[in-house]
């Protein structure tokens, strides 16, 4: 047990470390939550919004009377209600009038506020505010008990706890913040949607689903496309928490010459356009968004931000989906409606439940305006019928207002007055006496009466009390109608769906540009921009000559086939540049010193590889089994000895046939399927060979015929029945006229 000893200067606590920090904690987590971050779901404000438009109500700043300086407005706030920075209090204020993040602003600014480009509003000295008509629809009832009053910080005023909120702000407008354990984030809506689902909300009880059919989704003040699924809109305002896919508005214009640019008006809620343009153009820069040659702002009052694609034959609807993947073109805003139940107890909403609280107070704001009408009624009915009993007695009452000592006391015992009535006939004025106005006492009197059983009726019938809140909503919906300006909804409700191809856009991506790689018979590998290039027309070191020329563009991988039957995998963008004789192969790959390249080929996905050694053994094997994922590469063909990996060349899909050619000068057909397909091993032989081994091998479609190099050009063979046969054969002499080189290409 704690135990205190206190003296004149201080006070020692003895308690634990941990409680005591535990329970300071306990009390700035339930300020932060209260007090600043989480909204009220009556009023959707925070405390220092909702003193914002108390203080500004206070300063008579209504919306048909000249605004005053921000400056004055932000020195009330804080001197009376806000102990805390003019910075943040100002802050506040702008943001409540910007167009851009309000969906229906509650201050009316004079002055720079801010933009949409991100740039701070002016001083505080140099703009103006004043309320707008929806603040005044928050504020409406304020001074007629509507709402509980609480002593400010030093208890010098008072200020109120919530206000009437004749508005749905929170919901309307939306809110976020970030508190201890707990953040909140609500996107804005449009006001008559909210109306319509209210009625409904009255008249029955419908499913949040029957609700999303009238509240489509969110309406932020800077438009743009919502692209979610009704089914997700549901399941968000279900829970109370979701998220919601927002993507820029855009269009085609068309320019001469069969040209193009694309033209975004809408951007989403709460990006920056000058940031999200300094980032487009920074992808650019980075090659990054190879489709975009440009962008430019042409906005103005409305947002023009032009796209030029880089060629007239990309598809517009391509480059945007490349566009919503890389930049803020595309963003998703986070559903999370944790707000403040009556003002005190933090609690996650759906939907149904923020619209049923706000009614709910709406009735009894109305109750308690009724019951304070009923007051004001039933004295003023009192002070008349007082003066209805004077004009019956008009002599003895004058008679004794002139002689008596006492005259209240007199005319409360002569007439049987209340203390009310006998005060009010004592300050009745001379000119109240005339006939007329008997006649306008007793008309008022007739019309009080009716009011005040109207009063009566309605603070005793809740149907009464529904009925009228039904009628408010009615005329909320009258007043932002949806030809009005504010009323129109501004985002549109998209189909969730991708308009291209997500393979195909992955690839769009990516910058491509055709090179020619060249390699030397030494090793010597590099590559030279484009396509077209002879071997032929470079420079090698001395006693090198060109071996291999492929021409690919640098999204490409190469596939490097080595004698000692290992298949190494090379990115065509890491290639060294055609500027000297290029680099070594062996330093991007680690190919052993007593092995040599063997083929340099184009990785083709889906395709299938011929491979065989010296000895003539071979097999098919799968491309994607011959990647390899380091520099050691993937050992494909088992080779030992004397015995090398000879060749290897792509099978295409309608071969049939394979031709196969020793350095002893025989050559044999057999049956591709004879070939087995394996991910490594010997494999199996292909042709037999007394002296000698390989030399080359061939696959090819029967019905086409074998073509072989002959001089400059190619011939064919029609008829081959002569070197039919099967695998492992030793075969016949090629036709007259076979290369000496003993190769078929």
């Amino acid at each position: 047990m704690a135990k205190n000893e206190s003296t004149a200067e201080h006070q020692v606590v003895d308690q634990p470390f941990n409680e005591i920090l535990s329970d300071k904690y306990l009390a700035y987590a339930l300020s932060t939550i209260m007090s600043r971050s989480l909204p009220d779901v009556r009023d959707g404000l925070k405390p220092v919004h909702r003193r914002l438009m108390y203080a500004m109500y206070q300063l008579k700043l209504s919306p048909d009377l000249s605004p005053k300086k921000s400056a004055r407005v932000v020195g009330d706030v804080i001197g009376k209600f806000h102990p805390h920075g003019d910075t943040a209090v100002y802050d506040a204020m702008v943001r409540l009038a910007q167009d851009f993040a309000q969906r229906y602003p509650l201050v009316d600014g004079q002055g720079n506020f801010g933009n949409i480009d991100g740039d701070n509003a002016a001083a505080m000295r140099y703009t103006e505010a004043r309320l707008t008509a929806v603040a005044l629809l928050l504020l409406d009832g304020i001074n007629e008990d509507a709402v509980d009053f609480r002593p400010t910080y030093d208890g010098s005023e008072n200020e109120p706890v919530v206000l009437p909120g004749g508005f749905p702000n929170l919901l309307a407008n939306g809110s976020s913040g970030i508190a201890v354990g707990m953040a909140t984030n609500i996107p804005p809506h449009n006001i008559v949607e909210l109306c319509e689902a209210m009625e409904l909300m009255l008249d029955k009880d419908p499913s949040i689903a029957e609700l999303t059919k009238i509240i489509k989704g969110p309406d932020f003040p800077t438009g743009g496309v919502l692209m979610a699924d009704k089914r997700e809109i549901t399941k968000a305002y279900e829970d109370g928490k979701g998220s919601f896919r927002v993507r820029a508005q855009w269009k085609k214009e068309e320019l001469s010459r069969g040209k193009y640019q694309i033209v975004v008006t809408e951007i989403p809620y709460q990006v920056q356009k000058s940031k999200m343009i300094e980032k487009m153009a920074d992808l650019i820069n980075a090659r990054k968004l190879p489709m975009l040659d440009d962008v430019r702002d042409e906005s103005a009052e409305d947002i023009r931000l032009i796209l030029v694609p880089k060629s007239q034959n990309v598809e517009p609807e391509l480059l945007m989906e490349a566009l919503f993947r890389a930049t803020d073109l595309e963003t998703r805003f986070g559903l999370n409606m944790n707000v403040l139940d009556g003002g005190i107890v933090p609690k996650v909403m759906n939907i149904k439940e923020v619209l049923r609280a706000w009614m709910e107070h709406q009735k009894e704001v109305l109750v308690r305006r009724a019951n304070h009408r009923l007051e004001k009624v039933l004295h003023r009915i009192e002070v008349l019928e007082g003066y209805l009993i004077v004009y019956l007695n008009i002599d003895k009452v004058i008679k004794i207002v002139r002689e008596k000592d006492e005259p209240k006391k007199e005319l409360i015992k002569a007439f049987k007055l209340s203390e009310v009535q006998a005060e009010a006939v004592l300050n009745m004025r001379l000119r109240s006496l005339r006939k007329l106005e008997e006649i306008e006492i007793k008309t008022e009197h007739d019309n009080l009466s009716d009011e005040r059983d109207e009063l009566n009726k309605l603070i005793k019938s809740e149907a009464r009390q529904w009925t009228r809140v039904k009628k408010q909503i009615a005329a909320l919906k009258e007043q932002f109608g949806p030809k009005t300006a504010l009323g129109k909804r501004r985002t549109k409700i998209g189909k969730m769906m991708e308009v291209v191809d997500a393979d195909q856009l992955d690839e769009a991506l990516i910058e491509k540009e055709p090179v020619s790689v060249i390699c030397s018979s030494k090793g010597w590998i590099r590559a030279m921009k484009g396509h077209g290039h002879d071997p032929k027309d470079f420079k090698y070191k001395d006693g090198d000559r060109g071996r291999f020329a492929i021409e690919v563009q640098t999204t490409d991988k190469l596939l490097v086939f080595g004698t000692n039957g290992r298949f190494y995998t090379l990115g065509c963008d890491r290639l060294p540049p055609g500027r000297g004789f290029g680099e070594p192969l062996r330093l991007s790959i680690d190919l052993p010193n007593d092995a040599d390249i063997a083929e340099i080929m184009v990785y083709q996905p889906g395709q299938r590889i011929l491979v065989a050694s010296t000895s003539g053994h071979g097999f098919a094997v799968r491309a994607e089994d011959v990647l390899a994922q380091t520099k050691n590469g993937k050992q494909i063909l088992n080779v030992s000895g004397k015995v090398e990996a000879k060749l290897c060349t792509y099978i295409e899909p309608d071969h049939d046939h394979i031709a196969v050619i020793g350095k002893n000068r025989k050559m044999l057909v057999f049956a591709l399927g004879d070939v087995p397909e394996m991910s490594r091993g010997k494999g199996v032989i292909l042709q037999k060979y007394k002296d000698g081994g390989l030399s080359d091998a061939k696959t090819f479609n029967w019905a086409e015929g074998l073509m072989y190099k002959y001089a400059s050009g190619e011939t064919m063979v029609d008829d081959l029945n002569p070197w039919l046969g099967v695998r492992a054969q030793a075969g016949r002499l090629p036709p007259n006229g076979f290369p000496k080189s003993n190769k078929f290409r």
